[in-house]
């Protein structure tokens, strides 16, 4: 494979691209460590244990959100992973340092007691929504190929934030019990925090964070290049003030004000966000049922295969037979098979003229007339023929 792409990956020593990943385990593993060993030191063990098994709840629904969103083109569970330990490993520890230290200026600044309200309104949105979208803003700039637009932003900084409200969560839910245990009729405890954090307000990180998501999928999906600039710079703003104004009502605004900017604002806006994600699900939808019948005129498709592979249900149903009929592995090629025809339809919305654009579409019908053949191989071997 040639072109831009491949030129990129040359410019680095092997030695180089060898050591990358392993140092960046080392990074990850060394901020989790941290992390885990300031909320422990700060709540104590038990506190962490019921921190952790009430923060699975909400955790495990905002992941499955975001997985039902990213079903037209599955985006690669390593790289989802990896968002979601950079939330909880990378962008917490930055977070934490950063805005301990802005909560010390508050107190010199506006005097003792103040400077928590300084670092909630003003240095939590801004070093937290950041910390959240450089992973999204890494991957459309590293991994170009695996990011198509709007949704794929809404993925990855769902998943990073996820990371983040989960290592967030797991210090509330654990802070609560410590002072409080489960609750009672006098004081709030972990019961109270969860109703609050996993129940009313479970999307509330991923909300803030899926804005500068969009702002990112805006520009990669651009040729404008006021677009690439000004789309992700509007998200991440509207996501720090989103963040602000939620985080203000909560220190500043009492019981009534919070209230109402929960009702009047963030359920609002998490509808509308919902409601853009369907339509851009739907908008991949078309692009994909769009570009099949090039797939049949260039024998890179059956014609019997269209109707199947232009809807969600026909996958699904598809991958079950296969499943049933050869095995799961042959569901597996099927998918990886279904993958690689969604992501030649999203490559040819714009004519492949270029080096780097024939290359990835070379390699993309590599990926398909493997997992063709692999998956009648597997077929053909369950039958006996």
């Amino acid at each position: 494979m040639s072109g831009p792409a491949t030129s990129r990956k040359r410019a680095l020593p092997r030695r180089v691209t060898v050591m990358l990943p392993v140092v960046g385990v080392l990074v990850l593993a060394l901020c989790g460590l941290l992390v885990f060993g300031l909320v422990t030191a700060r709540v104590g063990v038990l506190a962490v244990v019921i921190g952790v098994l009430a923060a699975l709840v909400p955790v495990g629904l905002v992941t499955a959100a975001f997985l039902w969103v990213d079903r037209w083109e599955p985006e690669p569970a390593k790289l989802l992973l990896l968002a979601f330990f950079w939330g909880a490993c990378i962008a917490t520890i930055t977070a934490l340092l950063i805005n301990s230290t802005a909560e010390a200026v508050g107190d010199l600044w506006l005097g003792d007691g103040n400077g928590s309200k300084f670092s909630a309104v003003v240095s939590a949105p801004l070093v937290e929504e950041a910390a959240k979208g450089v992973f999204v803003l890494l991957v459309l700039l590293w991994r170009r190929s695996e990011f198509d637009g709007v949704v794929d932003g809404v993925v990855y900084a769902g998943f990073s934030a996820a990371g983040f409200a989960f290592v967030e969560n797991i210090y509330y839910f654990g802070r609560a019990f410590a002072e409080s245990g489960f609750g009672d009729g006098t004081s709030a405890g972990v019961l109270a925090a969860f109703v609050l954090r996993g129940v009313l307000s479970p999307f509330t990180h991923p909300l803030f964070a899926t804005l500068t998501g969009i702002g990112i999928g805006l520009a990669a999906s651009s040729t404008s290049k006021q677009v690439r600039i000004l789309a992700p710079l509007g998200g991440y703003l509207c996501a720090v003030l989103l963040h602000a104004l939620w985080n203000g009502a909560a220190v500043l605004g009492g019981s009534k004000a919070f209230l109402n900017v929960y009702f009047l604002i963030m359920v609002p806006m998490f509808l509308g966000v919902a409601w853009l994600v369907v339509l851009q699900r739907r908008r991949e939808q078309r692009i994909v049922a769009a570009a099949l019948p090039d797939m049949v005129a260039a024998r890179w498709i059956a014609r019997s295969e269209v109707d199947l592979l232009s809807s969600l249900s026909g996958r699904r149903e598809w991958r079950r037979q296969a499943k049933r009929q050869s095995g799961r592995l042959a569901a597996k090629e099927v998918g990886r098979y279904q993958t690689s025809v969604t992501e030649l339809a999203f490559l040819r919305r714009t004519p492949v003229d270029t080096e780097e654009a024939m290359a990835r579409q070379d390699e993309l019908l590599t990926v398909l007339r493997s997992s063709r053949a692999e998956a009648v191989r597997l077929a053909e071997q369950s039958t006996g023929g």
